[in-house]
């Protein structure tokens, strides 16, 4: 399995681009935001990568971020996403935003995505939020304030049920989103906590 590639960006087009790598260029299907993340062509990119091989072909799919390839193979789980609908929705939505849908349920912003009716966005919703059940991630404000006391909740907890949909646990994030203001936007929260997450 081909976890990232590190080269010469070579090409790129709407859907995918080319990296270099001692000699070889490899084709990386992509979304619109890995895209506007990539440098000028004969520049060095690195790319988080997910191999998909089916019987009649082997895709290479490349991401900006682990965090978004992360969520394309988190989507690509759910029974209906293929690998066109999950570089749709990450074409439309950070990883952040996605997890933001998914904790708070909102299926109609989901169907903002090419290929994503309704009934495929509350799919998505249901899955992964049993899936996160399975996995023995919780996430009501109960469990969180056995790690964290005297934090005012509110955004904070729905940035905590939010990460958990990326494979994080309350234990994993709370110390971290303790350090920040609640009043700031649940986008933002995660956007610091991953950050954060990163750093380590």
């Amino acid at each position: 399995m081909i976890y990232s590639l590190r080269g010469t960006l070579i090409y790129e087009m709407q859907g995918f681009v080319v990296v270099e790598c001692g000699g070889v260029g490899y084709k990386c299907s992509t979304s619109m935001s890995t895209l506007r993340a990539m440098p000028k062509i004969g520049s060095e990119v690195t790319l988080f990568t997910h191999m998909a091989v089916r019987e009649d072909a082997v895709e290479l799919f490349g991401f900006a971020t682990s965090q978004e390839l992360e969520c394309f193979k988190i989507l690509t789980g759910v029974s209906g996403v293929g690998s066109k609908v999950g570089i749709a929705i990450l074409s439309e939505f950070t990883p952040e935003q996605v997890a933001v849908c998914i904790a708070s349920s909102d299926a109609k912003t989901l169907t903002k995505a090419s290929g994503v009716g309704n009934k495929l966005a509350q799919r998505i919703i249901l899955e992964l939020k049993d899936k996160m059940k399975k996995l023995g991630i919780t996430t009501s404000v109960s469990d969180i304030s056995k790690s964290v006391s005297s934090v005012s909740f509110g955004n904070i907890s729905a940035a905590c049920e939010a990460l958990a949909v990326l494979g994080y646990t309350s234990d994993d994030v709370m110390p971290i989103l303790s350090q920040y203001d609640p009043s700031l936007k649940v986008e933002e929260l995660i956007h610091k906590t991953l950050l954060e997450i990163g750093k380590r």
